[in-house]
């Protein structure tokens, strides 16, 4: 019993000392404003909306998801040698500050230029692919492809070539990822531009 009340009066230390603790800080947008201006501008656009197909768009990208990527860069785990140099000078903290810039930043639209192809997506996207255990795409970023802060990242309007190549190289394990490896080695080529199809007429 009083090993009990001893774990007890430990556990409410514990709570007491977290929410005495400071909030995190807020990201400081003019920070983030100012690292997308000279570092991130020439592949990604200061807004975040990329014109070229082979950089991700990154407005309106989730702050969290972002940061979680500049760092896996910055460490290798994420292996790119051209973001592992933009990422290695970037603290934990200027990591956020970004994100959240291009977080706040408004997506340009974008279409899908196949229609039966997109069409096939759709199905995909929304149902999977149930011969081959494929489940549905909503499942994780969300009917309309916003995704979930922090877990899952916004896909709607990518570049479709873009979305093709990041799904082979979940399907090869040359993107290690333990759900996404085992979706996307089940799906087809065709099914991965479909469903990238589909992926760049979304907002």
């Amino acid at each position: 019993m009083r090993a009990f009340t001893g774990f007890a009066a430990a556990m409410i230390l514990v709570y007491a000392s977290l929410a005495a603790a400071d909030p995190p800080a807020k990201p400081d947008l003019e920070r983030g404003k100012q690292i997308a201006s000279s570092v991130c501008v020439a592949c990604h656009a200061a807004d975040g909306n990329s014109v070229v197909p082979a950089n991700p768009v990154l407005a309106g990208q989730h702050a969290e998801y972002i940061a979680a990527q500049l760092a896996a860069f910055k460490s290798g785990a994420r292996p790119s040698p051209i973001m592992q140099g933009m990422a290695a000078g970037l603290a934990p903290e200027d990591m956020l500050n970004v994100g959240a810039w291009f977080e706040a930043q408004k997506q340009t639209p974008r279409f899908a230029h196949d229609k039966a192809l997109a069409q096939r997506g759709e199905q995909i996207w929304r149902g999977g692919v149930p011969a081959t255990n494929v489940p549905a795409c909503a499942g994780c970023h969300g009917a309309t492809g916003l995704g979930i802060p922090s877990q899952y990242p916004r896909l709607a309007g990518q570049f479709a070539d873009l979305s093709v190549g990041w799904l082979k190289a979940f399907a090869t394990g040359q993107r290690p990822n333990p759900v996404m490896s085992q979706v996307a080695a089940k799906l087809s080529e065709n099914d991965m531009k479909a469903v990238a199809e589909y992926i760049s007429g979304l907002r």
